[in-house]
């Protein structure tokens, strides 16, 4: 299937819109939601959309998650439990830097310079190591916009770096012809951002309020954050805990319950940060013109907010090329969400083929820069990547990996090691990654991989029977998790009843003897063994 036509849109139901447009009367909705026939409604975007070309083609991306939550490279939600007494980024703060009530995150962004980031250079290891696109961190849920918003002075044109790092990162990927996304994880922070209002239970400063709580506009005179308001960095006081909590866990068990519920509502309170929210959003899809764009949400964020987001996105993508050309990421999506946007299983699996394609996204390490993590060597190796990627590939999926960034712009050298394996990999196997198609069986082997996110932990060790399979023209092509032990690989679903098979050749080697059965196919290898999961070309 290709993308839509505004004529295709018309056959697909989304015809009211777009013979009010042909005709130049649109809906009030339609104009809040940027000029085209997409409306701000699951319906009107299911109606239209389907998943572009380059995205079912391209299998495997590299995202920056990276932004000042990366500043004190201790890994993963800084910017929250950095006030969360008891949590071991709060004792590293106050070590590191001093109590939060006097040394909040909003220093730690004047403390990020990326002094040494080259995203040209970045950007020349991951299109080697395999990726078709990258995906730049635009706004985590610290409520930081990595890039030169119209509508939010707390930017990184502004302070911290005073660069434009979306603008960096998509210029670099467009030099090199990779597809350029972004990920929006903003519509969270104010809930997320809560506890930098709260206080300390126990301790010499217990019932001191932190920074958030006590920080005005005009607390900025004559600082380095003058003329900015903290407010708008935290969101305001939307759920602030009560005096006279005295217990640690007792307040932890508070944030937990409240603050710390994933919650995609708006704001009850708060309706301006909502309206906030889509001016940024639509702000920086409009400026950077992304091809992709990540929303870490259930569903869409923020209600109507999160729909008229897309919706713009989507008129926007149609009048510029005359068809959608774009993908939109989110998660935990409902059969109708399935076909509006593509899904999102976030660390996680699926269990079988899926008719559209879908994405996982996972991480070598942290998702923030961790040194600690670094320093006991518990990164991803490059042979656990690729086998992540195939078995996703061969249920149809894309793979986007995060190699986390410095604070300073760099990444270390272990993470060149990986991406340098991966090239290394892909520059032999990549025909039987790019470009394909899932077969009618996924895979065989013993090794059981669970449907759904946060599961990676839950993966046993895949062995050499687990076997997954692509396609691509006249080719099948047989990944082997592992090189068997021995000199004979057999393949049990590619019996003669299955297909019929002339030729085994060996990715990056030659051609290879096999005996091909009822019951299987049985492969002779080779004695030299080129690289880890081994990929066969069979016609």
């Amino acid at each position: 299937m290709t993308n839509l036509t505004r004529r295709d849109f018309v056959r697909r139901g989304g015809s009211a819109a777009a013979l009010s447009m042909a005709a130049g009367a649109l809906p009030a909705t339609a104009t809040a939601a940027g000029a085209g026939p997409f409306l701000p409604t699951w319906d009107s975007l299911a109606a239209g959309y389907t998943p572009p070309q380059w995205f079912r083609d391209a299998k495997f991306g590299i995202w920056a998650h990276w932004g000042p939550q990366c500043a004190p490279e201790f890994g993963d939600w800084y910017a929250r439990r950095m006030y969360m007494q008891g949590d071991p980024v709060y004792e590293h703060h106050v070590k590191t830097y001093g109590h939060p009530a006097q040394f909040g995150f909003m220093e730690l962004i004047n403390r990020w310079k990326a002094e040494r980031w080259d995203p040209e250079e970045l950007t020349t290891l991951y299109k080697a190591a395999g990726a078709k696109y990258l995906v730049s961190m635009a706004c985590h849920h610290d409520n930081f916009d990595n890039f030169d918003s119209h509508h939010h002075a707390w930017n990184a044109t502004r302070v911290g770096p005073k660069k434009d790092i979306v603008g960096g990162w998509a210029a670099a990927a467009r030099k090199h012809g990779l597809r350029f996304g972004v990920s929006n994880h903003g519509a969270h922070a104010w809930h997320w951002y809560q506890t930098a209002y709260g206080y300390d239970a126990v301790g010499p400063r217990a019932g001191e309020r932190y920074d958030a709580f006590r920080l005005a506009k005009a607390d900025g005179k004559g600082t380095w954050w003058q003329g900015l308001d903290p407010q708008d960095l935290y969101t305001g006081r939307n759920i602030v805990i009560p005096d006279g909590i005295t217990d640690v866990a007792a307040m932890e068990a508070w944030h937990q319950a409240h603050d710390g519920v994933w919650d995609e509502s708006v704001p009850p309170h708060n309706r301006a940060f909502a309206e906030r929210w889509l001016k940024r959003a639509n702000d920086l899809t409009d400026r950077y013109q992304p091809d992709l764009v990540y929303f870490d949400d259930t569903g869409l964020p923020l209600g109507e907010y999160g729909l008229k987001a897309v919706a713009h996105y989507y008129n926007q993508s149609l009048s510029r090329h005359g068809k959608v050309d774009v993908v939109v990421n989110c998660k935990e999506l409902t059969d109708l969400q399935r076909r509006a946007v593509v899904a999102d299983i976030e660390r996680g699996f699926n269990d079988h083929v899926v008719a559209e394609p879908w994405q996982t996204d996972t991480c070598i390490g942290d998702w923030h820069y961790s040194r600690p993590l670094y320093e006991r060597d518990g990164y991803l190796t490059a042979s656990q990547v690729v086998q992540r990627l195939v078995d996703v590939v061969s249920k149809n999926g894309c793979l986007l990996l995060n190699i986390p960034v410095r604070s300073d712009g760099t990444i270390d050298e272990r993470e060149r090691r990986v991406l340098q394996d991966l090239a290394g990999w892909m520059a032999v196997n990549g025909e039987g990654i790019f470009a394909t198609r899932p077969w009618s069986a996924y895979g065989e082997g013993p090794t059981q991989v669970a449907a759904g996110k946060f599961n990676e932990t839950k993966l046993q060790p895949f062995t050499a029977q687990d076997i997954r399979f692509t396609t691509k023209g006249d080719a099948l092509y047989a990944f082997a998790m592992e090189w068997p032990v021995g000199d004979q690989l057999t393949i049990r679903t590619l019996g003669k009843r299955a297909r019929t098979i002339n030729r085994v050749d060996l990715l990056g080697g030659d051609a290879l003897r096999f005996d091909q059965g009822d019951d299987g196919v049985v492969i002779t290898l080779p004695a030299g063994r080129p690289t880890f999961t081994p990929a066969f070309r069979i016609r």
